[in-house]
């Protein structure tokens, strides 16, 4: 039981669902409320009702979908920035929430939610420098370094990388805006367009499978060279459904990396490996942000 950790209101806004969460970690769940993600109008209205009879939480922690502008100092801080999802783009969801219960917000992208959860107490808890990637209907990456977030002018956008290629593999791609990145050649719909079959019903020993254990072995060389993870914790459905991957995706690595950074590390089965938080690590990762921004928000009173 965590009873000393702060009380946080925790938000997973999804595509398609919302998670609330009211919680102090994986052991003290107060409550937790799942909504569908509908036009803005009528889906912030329903987190305020939530949230509404919460009242008394410390702080608040958000993890969306993006792209997201995590810049505080821009205009557009807490907005959904330029998403295909109909009517969200331009949408202010961390001010309006912050401003209304006026506790100390925290608000970044879903994958990074996932990232800090999972490095606190899931797959890597214990290491401070983590990568987590989730493939699924797209493909995304959060970097934790030093137990923060890796940021900068904005958030990774990892899924959107052009790897190296099998030899031989020439198929184009699905993604809309790069073909062939990371996303549009091993997330889920790619799978179901190169295959004609439904991602979960693509059988362990489809060829296909060589491809995307390819790419995502790619996704894993380049992650290492950041220099960032002691960890690479894969989710999302395209890997949770097809365990098999794993040792694949390990290979495809090493491989690849063909002996440069030859870290024992690396090599270790344990270097990538799936989350353990399940369906929780998202909203979880909320309930990090919100906590890291309530001390955040102690640590500036202290130093002034």
């Amino acid at each position: 039981m965590e009873s000393a950790a702060p009380l946080v209101a925790g938000i997973e806004l999804g595509g398609t669902k919302i998670v609330c969460l009211l919680a102090r970690g994986p052991e003290d769940i107060v409550d937790r409320v799942q909504l569908p993600t509908e036009h803005p109008a009528d889906t912030l209205p329903a987190i305020e009702r939530v949230l509404d009879g919460w009242r008394g939480f410390d702080a608040l922690g958000i993890a969306s979908f993006g792209p997201i502008s995590i810049d505080r100092h821009a205009a557009d801080y807490g907005q959904i920035t330029s998403t295909p999802k109909p009517h969200w783009a331009g949408t202010d969801v961390a001010k309006r929430l912050g401003s209304r219960y006026g506790v100390p917000t925290g608000f970044h992208t879903d994958v990074v939610g996932a990232a800090l959860a999972e490095a606190r107490w899931g797959a890597a808890a214990g290491l401070a420098d983590v990568a987590y990637a989730t493939v699924g209907t797209g493909i995304g990456v959060g970097l934790i370094a030093g137990g923060k977030p890796v940021d900068g002018l904005t958030h990774s956008e990892f899924g959107h990388i052009r790897p190296a290629r099998m030899p031989g593999d020439d198929w184009v791609g699905v993604c809309p805006f790069h073909g062939s990145c990371l996303e549009g050649l091993a997330a889920g719909p790619a799978i179901g367009a190169r295959t004609g079959i439904k991602g979960e019903d693509v059988p362990a020993d489809h060829p296909v499978w060589d491809a995307v254990a390819h790419v995502l072995g790619q996704m894993c060389h380049m992650l290492v060279l950041t220099g960032v993870p002691r960890r690479i914790v894969i989710g999302g459905g395209v890997m949770v459904g097809n365990p098999h991957l794993f040792p694949r995706v390990r290979a495809a690595m090493v491989q690849s990396l063909a002996g440069y950074i030859a870290l024992p590390e690396i090599a270790a089965d344990a270097f990538v490996v799936p989350p353990s938080l399940g369906n929780n690590a998202g909203p979880l990762g909320a309930i990090v942000l919100g906590a890291q921004a309530l001390a955040e928000r102690k640590t500036s009173f202290t130093t002034l």
